[in-house]
């Protein structure tokens, strides 16, 4: 029997979209193209959001399942001898009917849909409260969706979902994220009592907070006192930790890396603002009770025959770009302050008022360029407007120089 449902679609009205946020519309149209006429009971629409974990554990465990799979999977679905983990949070859940046949949902209530190609708008409003980016990793996964199913009086009823991106923004402008991080380590190189002497690491960043595309400036000093050649490096790892059933699940992987050059014995190496860039990650997901993705800055030195020296700085990926405002006006008005302090010192109690004209030009040189003025109330008459619109000019000589007597 051939088919008679050629396509059963759902489409986005903005399918360039990013990412939509908590309390924005989302909207678009389920598409249905029969090849011939179809009874047709309902076509419902179910959008649906969580987060979900699942791992096993014990002799003979699989991989974890992608996140596709945890849908479907179900705790027969592992093996006797290992033990499941699962663990859910829901965000979103919207039910509608798009169409449906009136009175009750007998196999004799019905409508029917012509040969031919239909759409049916739908749109649904996400929850104002705070929603969790979209994420997909080896033990859990953040996801969005929306179900379209058309259900058919005597047959199976046939559904599609597909996936929309959401979108927790973070801003790296908080006073938090823009402070500076810094720390420093020492470790001795050597096996057992025979020493060659300490390897010193230290390193600072600008801020906590990067977005994805900028390059985060390392200032770090590696001072290598021992008799080996060690090779500084930095690297970006994120830390995806899943949480189940009281039990943790931690996947660690890098995403970024830029290395420095050899530094020899009984030398130093400074860096001042070394660049490693940030690739495209999923921004750092700290709201989430049972997933969490966090980013680190590692500054290191390999050292070879020893375990290496390594300092971690955290860091946090977030969606809303540093714009520099606020730590440039903190900057200026502390470098300010702190400049201005010493005229406090310089100037004295009781400052001296300059000289009177009077003292310093005379009487007659006085008179001689002193113009004969109307009073206020004639000038203004004049004038047609307030005196204090008009400045004269100065027409006397300025006054002598100061001298200072010892």
């Amino acid at each position: 029997m051939v088919a008679k449902v050629k396509t059963l679609g759902i489409v986005f009205d903005d399918e360039q979209r990013s990412g939509y946020c908590s309390g924005e519309l989302v909207s678009g149209q389920v598409l249905v193209e029969l090849s011939e006429d179809m009874r047709v009971t309902a076509l419902r629409l179910v959008a649906r959001g969580c987060a979900r974990v699942n791992w096993s554990e014990g002799p003979g465990t699989a991989t974890a399942p992608s996140s596709a799979a945890m849908a479907t999977s179900s705790p027969s679905s592992s093996s006797s001898s290992s033990r499941s983990f699962r663990e859910e949070v829901e965000y979103v859940h919207s039910a509608q009917t798009l169409k449906e046949a009136p009175g009750d949902n007998s196999e004799e209530n019905f409508i029917t849909l012509h040969a031919g190609k239909h759409e049916f708008p739908f749109s649904f409003q996400l929850p104002q409260g705070p929603l969790v980016t979209s994420f997909s990793g080896k033990y859990g996964c953040i996801q969005y969706w929306v179900n379209a199913t058309l259900e058919r009086p005597s047959a199976p009823d046939q559904s599609v979902s597909r996936e929309f991106p959401v979108i927790s923004h973070m801003d790296v402008n908080t006073p938090t994220l823009l402070s500076p991080v810094s720390t420093n380590k020492e470790k001795m190189v050597g096996c057992w009592f025979f020493t060659s002497g300490p390897i010193a690491l230290s390193a600072r960043i600008e801020r906590k907070g990067y977005c994805n595309g900028e390059a985060i400036p390392i200032y770090a000093e590696i001072e290598n006192c021992s008799s080996r050649l060690i090779v500084p490096k930095a690297a970006i790892y994120q830390t995806v930790t899943c949480l189940a059933n009281g039990r943790t699940k931690t996947c660690r992987q890098r995403v970024a890396n830029v290395r420095g050059n050899h530094i020899g014995s009984g030398s130093m190496d400074t860096w001042n603002g070394k660049k490693l860039k940030i690739p495209p990650v999923t921004a750092s997901i700290l709201n989430c009770s049972i997933i969490t993705v966090e980013y680190s800055l590692a500054v290191y030195a390999h050292i070879p025959g020893a375990k290496k020296l390594k300092l971690e700085l955290p860091l946090v990926i977030g969606t809303i770009p540093y714009n520099g405002f606020g730590s440039r006006t903190a900057s200026v008005s502390s470098q300010f302050s702190m400049d201005m302090s010493w005229l406090s010192l310089a100037l004295p109690e009781q400052p001296e008022a300059p000289p009177n004209y009077a003292d310093v030009v005379s009487e007659e040189e006085f008179e001689r360029h002193t113009p004969s003025c109307s009073q206020p109330e004639d000038l203004e008459s004049e004038l047609g407007r307030p005196v204090f619109a008009y400045i004269q000019e100065f027409r006397f000589q300025p006054p002598p120089l100061y001298s200072e007597v010892s």
